[in-house]
């Protein structure tokens, strides 16, 4: 069994406490970010991120790629457009489903380059 680390001194350095709370996040800031993380942490939304992260795709060829249905890819991906993780362009009767910007390609990106640093 481990034992908790825990300060034995109450020593609390009142300046570094109040520099870290004039910076802390707003409420509605941490609920998204933490929204986007829970989106990150499901497997297949993960899986769909890394597909539009490598081009451009519809609902079908991502549905092929990933061997799910139609329906299924579709409900993943309002999610992540709900959360402006992905977004979309209609040409005729086709869309087409893209990473947002540049910002979630360099999570993506980050996010695998941790894993595979050893």
């Amino acid at each position: 069994m481990s034992k908790e680390l825990v300060c034995e001194e109450n020593c609390a350095h009142v300046d570094a406490v109040n520099e870290v709370k004039e910076t802390m996040l707003e409420s509605t800031e941490i609920l998204s970010l933490s929204a986007i993380f829970k989106a990150f942490g499901d497997p297949t939304r993960l899986k769909i991120l890394h597909c539009l992260q490598q081009r451009e795709m519809c609902v079908c060829c991502l549905s092929c790629a990933l061997d799910m249905s139609q329906s299924a890819v579709s409900h993943q991906l309002r999610v992540l457009r709900n959360l402006r993780l992905v977004k979309h362009r209609k040409e005729g009767k086709n869309v087409y489903y893209s990473l947002d910007d540049e910002h979630i390609f360099r999570i993506l990106e980050q996010g695998l380059e941790h894993i595979k640093h050893i």
